[in-house]
């Protein structure tokens, strides 16, 4: 067993995880860490939207901290940053490139970069648009953890100079998402936030089956949904679940939906917490298609793969109870063996011991 580290995080948000789903992969990482007694420091900027909406304000797992200002920050917290283990920037952080040319500046033994957002990162990239990494960048990060794996890494390496490109995939707090036994009182659920690529998805597979069989009920949790969509009368809706009742959610559902996102699709290899939550619940699920999600959660065995609404309603109207928990205890068996948060964080560590510590005269001079 390597020594425990010390590890800071600069991410998006740990506190709230309000309309992102950043909070909940960094919880259940850094919630991995801490039974091996890894010292972790959050650093998170202090915006109104989450200042607003904070479920998770004092974790016990960790220390969180808050910021405005990057210079302010960097005289607080220079000495840390310097003397840490690694130093990870998460993708998405206000003023993310003016943040890693200033940590960077300070020369930290290993600057890594988590991209919980991939393949919008790369496509945004491709655009020029350089909104929270610089393409610059990429050579100069120890390593760099992507939330999509396969062909990704490779262009990550060849495309983008990325020295140590590795899957590092969002993974679920397995203390906290369980079958709580509540009976099921929706046949289909989906939990996501409003976005405007997923929603063709989610009007394909979950409203239209719900207009073609108004015997059932069905359920759609998540903020931002403009006020023009034509909900059906036997769908529920939920403007903001907390992580803390994620999984009542699901095990009140028969059949859960995770819908990805265009660039995900496109890319493969991008997995959804949503996908792992649900699972370890023991609540099947439906999903999209795309590259890499077969050697993740088999069709037909661990999961149920829907082109569109005729195979959701044959989910819904023809698999026996039996054939229903056969597939749920599939996913469960396969998330918890290799997905949880635990599991995560020891795939980070070992990452991390095997990085060289880079002197501060090297990377500056780099």
């Amino acid at each position: 067993m390597t020594r425990p580290l010390d590890i800071v995080f600069l991410g998006l948000a740990l506190s709230s995880s309000w309309g992102n789903g950043h909070a909940t992969t960094y919880r259940a990482l850094i919630k991995g860490l801490r039974p091996d007694g890894h010292r972790v420091l959050f650093l998170e900027r202090d915006v109104p939207w989450y200042a607003d909406h904070r479920d998770l304000a004092t974790p016990d797992f960790c220390e969180l901290a808050y910021y405005s200002d990057l210079d302010a920050m960097i005289a607080l917290y220079g000495e840390r940053l310097r003397n840490a283990d690694a130093v990870i920037v998460g993708s998405y952080v206000p003023q993310g490139v003016a943040l890693i040319d200033k940590l960077e500046a300070l020369g930290p033994n290993r600057l890594c970069f988590y991209d919980i957002d991939t393949p919008v990162t790369l496509a945004k990239l491709d655009r020029g648009d350089e909104e929270y990494v610089a393409k610059r960048q990429i050579p100069t990060f120890d390593a760099y953890f992507s939330f999509s794996g396969g062909e990704v890494l490779t262009r990550l390496e060849q495309n983008f100079g990325a020295q140590k490109a590795v899957a590092l995939y969002c993974s679920v707090d397995q203390e906290r998402y369980a079958n709580t036994g509540e009976p099921p009182i929706w046949d289909l659920g989906y939990l996501g936030t409003y976005s405007p690529d997923r929603q063709p998805t989610l009007e394909r597979l979950l409203l239209e089956p719900a207009r073609r069989l108004p015997g059932m009920r069905f359920v759609v949790a998540g903020p931002q949904y403009p006020a023009e969509i034509d909900w059906p009368s036997n769908v529920e809706r939920i403007e903001h679940l907390a992580p803390a009742d994620h999984a009542s959610f699901y095990s009140r559902q028969r059949f859960t939906l995770n819908v990805t996102r265009s660039d995900m699709i496109s890319a493969g290899w991008s997995p959804s917490v949503r996908l792992f939550e649900a699972a370890a619940c023991g609540t099947p699920v439906i999903s999209d298609n795309w590259r890499g999600l077969d050697e993740l959660l088999p069709d037909g065995e661990a999961l149920i793969v829907a082109r569109g609404a005729d195979d959701v309603m044959l989910a819904l109207m023809e698999l026996s109870e039996r054939e229903r928990m056969a597939i749920a205890a599939a996913a469960k068996g396969r998330v918890l063996d290799g997905h949880t948060g635990a599991v995560r964080a020891g795939e980070l560590v070992r990452i991390l011991s095997n990085l060289p510590i880079s002197p501060a005269y090297e990377r500056i001079s780099a």
